[in-house]
């Protein structure tokens, strides 16, 4: 089973930058990767995605033009840098891993890290 360790959340100023990483291992670096989060009392939403070869990337609307999906494969890495931290960005962010398509449903994904907590002060 392929495991995913988030790093990389903390608290930070609105306006502020954050670069969280996805550690994987137990199996191969080949699938979709995605990231989502969840605020609380919200529901889980999607918020990027990329290919195995970096060549198809997918934005949520609201974070389009600040945010940067990106992977490392020898380093089994994927990467979300987040730009221009606004408040309504807090959630509890998450990795997953899709054996299929890297569509915007959470039933596409099969593997999910534990979560880092982002918070962004106004």
């Amino acid at each position: 089973q392929v495991q995913l360790v988030e790093s990389g959340g903390g608290l930070v100023q609105a306006g502020g930058s954050l670069r969280l990483s996805c550690a994987a291992s137990g199996g191969t670096f080949s699938t979709a990767m995605g990231w989502f989060r969840q605020a609380p009392g919200k529901e889980r939403e999607f918020v990027a995605a990329i290919s195995w070869n970096s060549k198809s990337i997918y934005y949520e609307d609201s974070v389009k033009g600040r945010f940067t999906i990106s992977r490392d494969n020898a380093k089994n890495t994927v990467y979300l840098q987040m730009a221009s931290l606004k408040p309504e960005d807090t959630a509890v962010y998450y990795c997953a891993a899709a054996a299929g398509g890297i569509g915007p449903s959470m039933k596409e994904y099969d593997y999910w890290g534990q979560g880092t907590q982002v918070t962004v002060s106004s």
